[in-house]
């Protein structure tokens, strides 16, 4: 699958000035698909049929047994204006020997120039794989392929997750904020992102998405892998949202530091996805134009930590000025003004009631879903709790940082922990202070922490000779790894529930 995208671009690698005229004017009047269809892709569908009488430029196809609008509720399609359901139809059909007929995956790719996999992720890999297929036989592998999947894939066989892009690199990936039902309405505006690591491509396949509706501007990005990335994470993150709204109404102190975490942790995290990436030079070194052409405000960012002693620059941070992304995150925790929040965040919402209710932590994930589909939600839409599942393999496999994760881990041992630990994630999530601590303290790398609690206990000669010998560069190294006084001295006292959380987590993660 990965060779059969090596080429996913617009154009071939003729030198004919004339033929890349002819192709680029191809792709002014081209067509996008969207197949599988869902929530975001029919709704987008709707907000064109709201602004054109007769939208040219975009087709939809759904996945055999699906319906095209199977993912509304039947409230939701009550309150539709059935001229801008007519149009969405038609979207979804064509016109054979006078019958109306479905469109299918071989359609979309026979008639587009831009084809959208808008399964989720138990289903993507396989339309990835048919379209790569289909593509060949048609004699159309410059059709340039991408998904919208919001979670990571898995592995059964090899018991392994990972990012999709990340799989297959060429792979595009298109991201926009989507709150329910929202597109909808006829006068609201909403920003995206398309990406690839390709700039020419990116360039070219945002313009297309772009002329879809007025409504929504899209903006070109280079950042595929970083940006399903972040969008995995934020609906893993949007889900503790949900919760500290809903648990902590009360205790509005709180919200602002737990929000600015959760974004920050989602952006940390994906930079360090960057570093791995395989083709990271070619990203910045390849193009056919300089990033800043493409809207960027620099080539690249990035940040140094401290490993072992030494500066090393280990996170690209380019991704952060994609401001439909941040967006993304930032409007997935936001409780909205009218209408719903996202689906992640009412799963969150959900969590927090039962909790309080029961006054514990869900038994198991099996719980929390279906207590999910008590209250009307699918659990199939509930990309956040799918995440979370592959949580710990995703970690380990990007090399995630504890302190740069600390609230998913958080989230992640209250759902999948043993008893005793998720006592300790009840405390820690329900008691404001608790929370606030965790918050301020998980940000901190394990060694930095002694430095702080030494600072605390100066009057012990443990902690001074911790404090003194660290300004000595030679020392400090050795100190921190041997000085078990301090240790011993500290695990004579009851710690708080904040540290025994970030103690469980820091062993197991």
């Amino acid at each position: 699958m990965d060779t059969a995208l090596n080429s996913n671009g617009f154009f071939t690698r003729s030198l004919d000035g004339d033929l890349v005229r002819q192709r680029i004017r191809d792709l002014e009047s081209g067509k996008v698909g969207f197949y599988s269809v869902g929530l975001y892709p029919a709704s987008l569908a709707y907000n064109c049929a709201m602004q054109q009488e007769e939208p040219a430029s975009l087709l939809l196809a759904a996945r055999p047994g699906r319906e095209l609008l199977g993912a509304f509720s039947q409230e939701a399609l009550e309150g539709m204006d059935p001229d801008h359901v007519a149009s969405v139809e038609r979207m979804g059909s064509h016109l054979q020997n006078g019958q109306r007929c479905p469109n299918t995956l071989k359609d979309l790719l026979q008639r587009c120039e831009l084809v959208v996999l808008s399964a989720n992720s138990n289903h993507v890999e396989e339309d990835l794989q048919e379209a790569c297929r289909l593509r060949q036989e048609l004699g159309r592998e410059h059709v340039v392929l991408a998904c919208l999947a919001g979670s990571f894939s898995h592995d059964h066989i090899a018991n392994e997750s990972y990012v999709l892009c990340e799989k297959v690199p060429n792979l595009g990936f298109f991201s926009g904020f989507h709150r329910h039902g929202a597109l909808r309405n006829p006068h609201d505006s909403f920003t995206a992102n398309f990406c690839h690591p390709s700039a020419l491509t990116a360039l070219l396949a945002a313009r297309m998405l772009d002329r879809l509706s007025p409504n929504i501007q899209v903006s070109p990005g280079v950042h595929n892998i970083e940006g399903q990335y972040i969008k995995a994470a934020k609906n893993m993150s949007s889900v503790f949202a949900g919760f500290g709204y809903t648990y902590h109404h009360d205790n509005p102190g709180v919200l602002p530091t737990l929000l600015t975490l959760l974004l920050d942790q989602c952006l940390d995290q994906a930079a360090t996805v960057s570093m791995a990436r395989r083709n990271r030079q070619r990203l910045y070194n390849r193009q056919p134009f300089p990033l800043t052409e493409l809207g960027y405000g620099v080539q690249r960012i990035e940040a140094a930590l401290v490993r072992g002693g030494d500066m090393e620059k280990v996170r690209d941070h380019t991704f952060a000025q994609l401001t439909a992304m941040v967006a993304d995150v930032r409007g997935s925790m936001m409780r909205p003004v009218s209408g719903k929040p996202t689906r992640n965040f009412q799963a969150g919402q959900v969590l927090a009631e039962h909790m309080r209710a029961e006054q514990r932590c869900p038994q198991s994930m099996e719980e929390l879903e279906s207590w999910c589909e008590d209250a009307g939600l699918r659990k199939g839409g509930l990309e956040g709790l799918k995440a979370l599942r592959y949580w710990p393999q995703i970690a380990r496999k990007y090399a995630i940082p504890v302190h740069d994760a600390s609230m998913v881990n958080l989230l992640y041992m209250a759902i999948y922990g043993q008893s005793s630990t998720k006592d300790v994630a009840f405390s820690v999530m329900t008691e404001s202070r608790e929370l606030s601590n965790y918050c301020q303290e998980s940000v901190r790398p394990t060694h930095s922490r002694r430095y702080a609690d030494a600072l605390q206990n100066l009057d012990q000669p443990e902690a001074m000779d911790l404090v003194v010998n660290a300004v000595i560069a030679d020392n400090a190294r050795r100190l921190i790894r041997d000085d078990s006084g301090l240790e011993e001295s500290e695990a004579n006292a009851e710690p708080p529930a904040y540290l025994k959380a970030m103690n469980v987590i820091e062993n197991a993660l």
